[in-house]
């Protein structure tokens, strides 16, 4: 009998990307000794306890079972009525999604044909690439770099007639840069106008700390929006998020649902009815309080844009070490970030993020700047 693995039998599509990266690190992250940790993109905070409240008053009140694929109508008639006030499109509906992940995942599932080509802004998160290669689409890599700023004639020298969809996150992860108003609209305009469908993934849309976050829904109505509660009320684990855009596109999304997540967590559906009423104002001023903390103590010696959103830092490695290289030593002095060619093609810088406790914080400003000393000296 010839030599055999049930390795054969894995599909040619998940052969075209690796397990994430970032997994990677939090597996590293289990095997240390009290880590000063630097690593994981989700909120330091606990959910709020309203929130909670909610949840536990669903499972109580028996609300455990399936709901329909499209989400509890008064999750869904709240959102409505929030998303009708900001953007009035007539088309526009909204259905609860298994976390924004699942969004992402229907979203491009319903989109992306074998051979289309998406535009994708580098660095990226990393589910991105893997995401539209699964849906045996072509990747088509904006480069960013150096300021992570987003140039909209590059995006229209990259259109060609295979483009299907540009996917667009703001605030960005790993990057935390919000892109200029005119720059916003001006991409959401250029898609309208050639007909390429705009994917927005806006899951940091609460934590924007120079004026509000300019959505491309403002100005081209056919704009899917992915958005949740996950970083905004800590809610990572509950796995309930929202997608909003035009009725047709929504409605093949809810079909697909039925058949691979059915729905979102029902009590974590009521929760985010909860969640919906509940201000994250003072966390927001939190994060912004700590990003300045975290800037003002590596100025002196990284290189980095300063992030209007999210929770993260992408500072350029030092004294000429790659990202990877400058992370080795950061885990080999018990500081755990993440290598920035996990985001990217590029392995010249790496994220931090500070979504941890100020004396997290403080800890990993002294070990950064001790070992960039060290790479520089």
């Amino acid at each position: 009998m010839s030599a055999f693995s049930p390795e054969q039998w894995l599909a040619d599509r998940t052969q075209a990307f690796d397990s994430s990266g970032i997994r990677k690190v939090f597996d590293l992250a289990a095997k240390l000794e009290n880590p000063v940790n630097l690593s994981i993109g989700q909120p330091d905070f606990d959910v709020p306890q309203p929130v909670q409240e909610a949840a536990i008053a669903a499972i109580r009140q028996g609300k455990n079972g399936y709901t329909v694929s499209q989400g509890i109508e008064p999750l869904r008639d709240a959102l409505r009525q929030r998303i009708a006030r900001q953007y009035p499109h007539p088309d526009r509906d909204v259905f609860i999604c298994s976390g924004t992940s699942g969004g992402l995942v229907l979203a491009i599932l319903s989109l992306v044909n074998p051979g289309d080509e998406v535009i994708v802004f580098d660095p990226y998160f990393v589910m991105y690439v893997p995401l539209v290669k699964l849906a045996g689409g072509i990747p088509v890599l904006i480069d960013t770099y150096p300021d992570f700023r987003l140039d909209v004639e590059r995006v229209e020298q990259a259109i060609s007639p295979r483009t299907k969809l540009i996917l667009f996150n703001a605030p960005g992860n790993p990057t935390g840069v919000t892109p200029d108003r005119e720059d916003v609209r001006r991409l959401a305009e250029l898609a309208a106008e050639r007909h390429i469908a705009l994917l927005s993934d806006e899951i940091y849309s609460q934590f924007v700390y120079e004026g509000e976050l300019v959505s491309p829904a403002e100005f081209n109505p056919q704009t899917i929006v992915v958005d949740g509660f996950s970083k905004s009320h800590a809610m990572t684990g509950w796995r309930v998020g929202w997608v909003h855009g035009p009725a047709a596109v929504l409605q093949t999304m809810i079909k697909l649902q039925q058949y691979s997540f059915v729905c979102a967590p029902q009590p974590a559906q009521w929760a985010g009815l909860a969640a919906l009423d509940y201000s994250m104002a003072d966390h927001g001023a939190a994060y912004r309080r700590k990003r300045d903390l975290l800037i003002d103590g590596l100025r002196d010696r990284f290189e980095f844009t300063t992030p209007g959103g999210a929770f993260y830092l992408f500072p350029k490695a030092p004294g000429g070490l790659t990202g990877s290289q400058f992370v080795e030593k950061a885990i080999a002095n018990n500081l755990l970030i993440i290598p920035g060619k996990i985001f990217s093609r590029q392995d010249t810088h790496f994220r931090i993020s500070y979504a941890a406790s100020d004396a997290t914080i403080r800890q990993g400003i002294a070990i950064l700047n001790r070992l960039a000393d060290e790479a520089t000296g």
